[in-house]
């Protein structure tokens, strides 16, 4: 009788039709109790189970257990040695512990078994449990069983891939990060040999640029054609598919397998990458003798493969921002004397990079440069040249040197709209009435934009307040108010309104913010701005009008000083209808007080005898000037060409000169670390720092020092000192 086995699926019907009459065990209604309880046991089982009985070691299972099987021979009522016979050597020992009364439990355990497939590398979680009759006697062995397989070849292609992530993360060329990846995937694979290679256009021929071979295998290194290794490596490849081949000579047609034979390959793995719809590369592992690749082999390196490339990708686009950089340092050498100190602030156009997300803001930046600072160089050039003529006039000298003093102070202002835009511009920040900066505004608006514009002011309902530089807030808002203006092509209204108390929205992709921000807000009922210009209006140089009419720094100058002052611009426009800027700006509680201003005499007075200046200036020329600028003003001087000679000359309580006039960047000490020595020497000795551009002054501002820009004048080194000197008194 077998009613114990009804209802228990496919192995219990198999197990009822057996015949069991030719096995050690009998028929089933003749076996032990035991036996047919852990039968039963097992057969209700969702856990994979096999039952080892007796000295013969015959073997039953449940349904769970059919999948560890595979495509192996029938297994129920065949011995146990005879079903793992090729992996018996290595589990024997466990089992005859079973048999001897001690259960076990091992996890992951790595065997090769055939299953229908040839060898394969499998790893399973298993407990061997003895059988117990009545009487305590070990009578079969329970083996409950899990397979690991996928699990542990996760674990290890996620270590493989972490590993080489690790190992090229800070990789600059693809030769490198390919040389790594193929080591450290051939090492975990055990292969013979591991190549990548770079097709040729006509998609057939192709580059091996590198490999890693084993000892004793050959490099691969060459040129080759793809029709060469068979129409099976053509259509797979070409198509996108990898190609699989484990065995090449049995595989392949013998001229075909001659081709692998020859560089030492016997089974393949090639992965191609296609990219624009045409094959563009290959990855490959090999070994030199036949193997069956796994399912997992083969993941691993579709895997590696995709992330491969991906870091090329990415070392190749760090290489053409470095080389974009390097082009804008070639051009910054010929407007700076200060090529270094240039050099290091590039760093302006990668936030530009940024910023765009293009690596065209390069080219476009380099040429803006270019073209707007020949055409001033021109200008300064063409009025030299006059000036060296012997018989000019009074008159056209004087217009030649006012022309080259105006194209000097336009150079300056290019300068500091560029500063502006990168967010490197040193500001002044103060705390500003918006609502009456605003109608100020609106106020002298009314004035130049003529009778067909009608100018509309609305304030908030109380006092708004931010704390920025004022003179690149008010040159925001004009530069706003003068895009407006040109839109509306001399008719229509413009809007300036002012709302406090909000907060800033996400603008382009970039968070909003939900403190107090004061939002004013630039309307006009122009043009509008269409879609495929809108994208580039904050890129340096990019502008829509005609030659001669603008400089297209405008509105990055906007864009730069918004964030640099902690806010953001937004624009709204519809095509025909008109455009709205919006500027947001952090609100800030109003100052209870002010400094007085005091009036500045145009010279210095020089009542009680010279007083000396001590010049700090690592630059030969500018120190010179400098040197001849304050002679002539009146003051005994003194040059030091590093900060270390000036700490040296002013000596340990800074009394031998009467004031400091240094620029900011030095090899060494900078003139700020110069400025904060010198204040703890001697807290009343009157400093002015003065530079054409710091990252320094940029990020800290000049911490309550004088500062004074360059390009200076003799007008303006005068009013500095004289200002400087008489509030040290």
């Amino acid at each position: 009788m077998t009613d114990w086995l009804q209802s228990y699926g496919e192995m219990a019907e198999r197990i009822r039709r057996h015949p069991w009459e030719g096995t050690p065990l009998g028929p089933p209604s003749q076996w032990p109790d035991v036996l047919k309880t852990t039968v039963a046991l097992s057969l209700a089982s969702h856990f994979p189970q096999a039952i080892v009985w007796g000295p013969d070691l015959i073997t039953l299972y449940n349904d769970a257990f059919l999948p560890i099987l595979g495509n192996k021979p029938e297994a129920l009522g065949r011995r146990f040695d005879e079903v793992w016979r090729e992996v018996w050597s290595d589990i024997e020992p466990i089992a005859r512990a079973a048999f001897e009364g001690q259960a076990t439990y091992i996890e992951n355990f790595p065997l090769v078994i055939e299953r229908g497939g040839g060898p394969e590398q499998a790893y399973f979680t298993f407990c061997y449990s003895p059988i117990r009759d009545q009487f305590g006697k070990v009578v079969g062995m329970l083996d409950t069983v899990t397979e690991t397989t996928s699990t542990v070849f996760m674990t290890q292609r996620l270590a493989v891939l972490d590993a080489i992530g690790t190992a090229v993360a800070n990789a600059t060329d693809p030769q490198s990060i390919m040389a790594t990846t193929t080591r450290i995937l051939a090492a975990h694979l055990n292969l013979s040999n591991c190549a990548y290679a770079d097709m040729d256009e006509d998609e057939d021929g192709f580059t091996i640029r590198g490999d890693w071979a084993r000892a004793g295998s050959p490099h691969i290194l060459g040129h080759y054609r793809l029709a060469d290794f068979g129409r099976l490596a053509v259509a797979k490849l070409r198509a996108g598919k990898p190609l699989v081949i484990n065995d090449n000579l049995k595989e392949l047609a013998p001229e075909e397998a001659a081709t692998f034979q020859a560089i030492g390959i016997a089974a393949t793995i090639c992965v191609p990458l296609i990219k624009g719809g045409r094959l563009t590369a290959l990855m490959a592992i090999h070994d030199k003798t036949p193997r069956v690749w796994s399912s997992n082999d083969l993941a691993l390196l579709v895997e590696v493969t995709e992330r491969s490339w991906a870091h090329i990708e990415r070392a190749r686009a760090d290489a053409a921002v470095r080389e974009g950089l390097a082009a804008l340092a070639e051009l910054n050498a010929t407007l700076e004397e200060r090529v270094e100190e240039r050099t290091a602030r590039l760093k302006q156009t990668e936030a530009a990079l940024r910023q765009s997300q293009k690596l065209e803001a390069i080219g476009q930046l380099t040429g803006g440069v270019a073209h707007d600072f020949n055409n001033l160089l021109t200008i300064i050039r063409s009025s030299v040249d006059f000036l060296r003529m012997p018989n000019l006039s009074q008159e056209r000298r004087q217009r030649y040197m006012t022309a080259v003093s105006e194209t000097v102070e336009r150079a300056s202002k290019l300068t500091s709209q560029l500063l502006a835009f990168a967010r490197r511009q040193p500001l002044k920040p103060q705390v500003i009435d918006v609502g009456k900066q605003v109608q100020s505004l609106g106020d002298m608006l009314q004035t130049v934009t003529g009778a067909r514009i009608q100018v509309s002011v609305e304030l908030c309902d109380r006092p708004c307040y931010i704390r920025a530089d004022l003179s690149q807030f008010e040159t925001a808002l004009i530069n706003m108010a003068l895009n407006a203006r040109d839109a509306m092509n001399g008719q229509g209204t413009l809007w300036l309104r002012v709302s406090c108390g909000g907060g800033m929205p996400p603008i382009r992709g970039h968070a909003g913010a939900g403190q107090s921000f004061a939002a004013i807000a630039l309307a006009d009922t122009g043009t509008g701005i269409a879609p495929q210009v809108l994208e580039h209006i904050f890129e340096p140089f990019f502008t829509t009008k005609e030659v001669g009419k603008g400089t297209g720094l405008g509105l990055s100058q906007v864009f730069g000083f918004a964030k640099q002052s902690g806010g953001n611009v937004d624009v709204c426009t519809v095509v025909g209808e008109g455009t709205v800027f919006t500027l947001y700006l952090p609100e800030v509680a109003p100052e209870t007080h002010h400094e007085p201003v005091r009036d500045e005499p145009t010279h210095v007075v020089l009542e009680k005898g010279k007083r000396r200046v001590l010049i700090v200036e690592d630059n030969l020329e500018v120190g010179r000037f400098a040197n001849q600028i304050l002679q002539d003003l009146g003051y005994e001087t003194a040059w030091a060409t590093n900060a270390e000679e000036a700490l040296e000359m002013v000596g340990p309580d800074a009394m031998a000169f009467d004031a400091i006039f240094s620029d900011v960047v030095m090899p060494g000490i900078s003139g700020i670390a110069l400025a904060r020595e010198l204040r703890q020497r001697r807290p009343d000795l009157p400093v002015v720092l003065t530079s054409g551009y710091s990252e320094e002054l940029a990020h800290s501002g000049h911490e309550g020092f004088e500062f004074l820009a360059k390009p200076y004048s003799a007008d303006q080194v005068s009013r500095v000192l004289n200002r400087t000197i008489l509030g040290a008194e």
